[in-house]
């Protein structure tokens, strides 16, 4: 049975909208109302603002991620990172630290290992594209790169063990955003907007979406495709960050419908809005440590999850 509809759907884009006002406000001003003063121009300007930036692209780009994989794979809880992408992209990440690479050189082999990893489970479904294929074989090459990081990890000198483990969480405060990376992000939201009808009918299944005109296969690729390289991306930039592409269009669908020409902004609004207010939060609340953001968003996530599934098996009884 399908959830109810949202009884006030005027509220829906105006709550989104201040929710991303709010976050941001909290990101750039958090501590200075304490002091009544307004914060230095170069704080705001070299500190906080790239990583606000840093933040909300992220946890958009994820969350757009978890959208397309939805749609593809026809389950709602399907992760972003369902591929191996982020598993893949923390082999390549974690040896480029172990050799001592500079921040670009780190982003770099992490965007390699995403494609990579991508790329090993497309190519199985070259001839006959199947969601269910695509789901298992992805979630065997994330076991195998999830065991070659316990490798890395227990053979790391003790030294570099911390920071490992933190960028292994989700680690925002590593180096500052490039500069490509907001014009990316407007770009892959204008991708995922423009294939919204397809992701509407890749949902219903491969036989429906072909029997209504769709290339399912085709599609079905592109999609899993642009999914996996904008999961890639996210990783690379700040490590594996759990929960915003599962959580966010799942909560969505259940406030707004399952529309795709809706579910696409407001999952990279909202998701963008999630991540900044809980790497706010792992910034601000045990000053002067730091928490890593993939801690904040798994402990608000795991249990916002489920009673989301829950409540939803309750509406369906």
């Amino acid at each position: 049975m399908r959830p109810p509809a949202n009884s006030h759907p005027e509220f829906f884009w105006p709550v989104l909208w201040l929710l991303a006002l709010a976050s941001v406000v909290l990101s750039l001003f958090w501590g200075f109302w304490q002091q009544w003063a307004f914060p230095e121009t170069a704080v705001l300007t070299q500190l906080r603002l790239p990583r606000t930036l840093l933040a909300f692209c992220t946890g958009s780009l994820l969350s757009l991620a978890g959208v397309q994989m939805q749609a593809a794979l026809r389950n709602p809880l399907a992760d972003p990172y369902i591929l191996g992408t982020a598993s893949g992209a923390g082999v390549f990440a974690l040896a480029a630290v172990l050799a001592g690479w500079p921040p670009w050189g780190i982003q770099t082999a992490g965007m390699t290992g995403a494609i990579l990893a991508s790329l090993l489970v497309l190519s199985v479904n070259l001839r006959r594209p199947d969601p269910l294929r695509t789901l298992l074989v992805g979630v065997g090459l994330a076991a195998a790169f999830s065991a070659l990081i316990t490798l890395i990890l227990s053979l790391s000198p003790s030294h570099q063990l911390n920071s490992l483990l933190f960028w292994l969480m989700g680690d925002l405060s590593s180096s500052p955003p490039p500069f490509w990376l907001l014009p990316l992000t407007v770009l892959a939201y204008w991708l995922a907007r423009r294939s919204a009808h397809i992701l509407d009918l890749l949902s219903l299944g491969m036989t429906k979406a072909n029997t209504l005109g769709l290339d399912a296969s085709r599609s079905l690729l592109q999609t899993l495709g642009l999914a996996a390289l904008l999961t890639g991306i996210a990783v690379s930039l700040a490590g594996p960050i759990g929960f915003v592409g599962l959580l966010i269009p799942h909560i969505l669908r259940l406030w707004h419908g399952s529309l795709h020409k809706d579910l696409v902004p407001a999952s990279a609004l909202l998701g963008g809005s999630f991540l900044l207010l809980a790497d706010t939060l792992a910034q601000h609340l045990f000053a002067p440590y730091q928490l890593p953001v993939g801690a904040i968003t798994a402990l608000v996530g795991a249990p916002w999850l489920v009673w989301l599934l829950w409540h939803r098996r309750e509406v369906a009884t």
